[in-house]
């Protein structure tokens, strides 16, 4: 089912209800996805990069570099961020995801520090100018009611010169209705969230958990100019005609990693890629 509520304004009245319930999901999610195949843990675990070729585009050299990780589910893309050379942090609202994901970096052998918190919270959390670069993808922002304060985050974490990778399905594709392939999501702000109940979850849609979510709209002018109000320059914008992961349903698989929804004669925006770097 689904509540809308679309109004002008961005207000984050009853977020510690919402993040609690999606704190919730999160947690119920991570329990199945951890030995699911889509996660493919022991590939992992085998030496697998889960890190894909939209962010690899993105991504600068990572030897040496200190990265951010934010909502970071249960740490494989941190983890494969440090095998590429960096020294990582994953954040994360889900303390299920936290634990599996330490579980994960001490079973990989890769140091790693994992940190349990709301990302309004990031500024307690991380030290001001600590990080060469932040990364955040698929998947993300869609739970945030707020990209002032998250794009704040962002910055504060930031040295001078630091880099900011995201790569997020697009805007447009979150129009849709999977299931129905008709419009049925507002693409605009909106202050209340879409509030859904579901069971089972994209990475085992048979599991046997149910779910209550509640997520938000946010446009491509949204993302760009909270990033450029918080004092981040905007370096690169990718957009995919695909995605990586066949996570959603009515998904058709095109290519070796990709897939698309098919909602017309024309392939959709799959994905939103930026590349932005903070004021020195």
């Amino acid at each position: 089912m689904r509540n809308f509520d679309v109004k002008d304004s961005r207000l984050m009245e009853d977020w510690g209800t919402y993040r609690e319930d999606n704190r919730r999901s999160w947690n119920a999610r991570t329990a199945v996805h951890i030995t699911s195949s889509f996660y493919d843990v022991p590939g992992f675990l085998a030496g697998k990069d889960t890190l894909m070729a939209p962010e690899m585009s993105l991504l600068p050299s990572l030897e040496g570099q200190d990265v951010l990780h934010l909502q970071c589910h249960f740490g494989q893309d941190t983890l494969s961020l440090a095998r590429h050379g960096a020294r990582v942090t994953g954040m994360d609202l889900s303390d299920e995801a936290i634990r599996q994901a330490r579980s994960l970096a001490e079973q990989a052998g890769i140091p790693a520090r994992f940190i349990c918190s709301d990302i309004y919270d990031g500024r307690n959390e991380v030290q001001p100018a600590t990080f060469d670069g932040v990364f955040t993808s698929y998947g993300t922002i869609g739970w945030l009611p707020d990209l002032n304060g998250w794009a704040e985050v962002i910055a504060h974490a930031l040295r001078p010169g630091g880099w900011f990778v995201f790569v997020e399905f697009h805007p447009t594709l979150y129009l849709f209705d999977f299931e129905t392939r008709q419009l049925g999501y507002p693409y605009f702000p909106h202050s209340k969230p879409i509030t859904e109940e579901s069971t089972g979850t994209y990475a085992d849609p048979d599991a046997g958990i149910a779910v209550r979510d509640h997520f938000w709209s946010h446009p491509v002018s949204e993302i760009i100019q909270n990033l450029l109000d918080a004092g981040l320059d905007l370096e690169k914008i990718e957009e995919w005609d695909y995605s990586p992961y066949g996570c959603f349903p009515n998904m058709t698989l095109v290519g070796t990693d990709r897939y698309r929804f098919e909602a017309g004669p024309h392939p959709l925006p799959h994905l939103l890629g930026l590349r932005c770097r903070r004021k020195g």
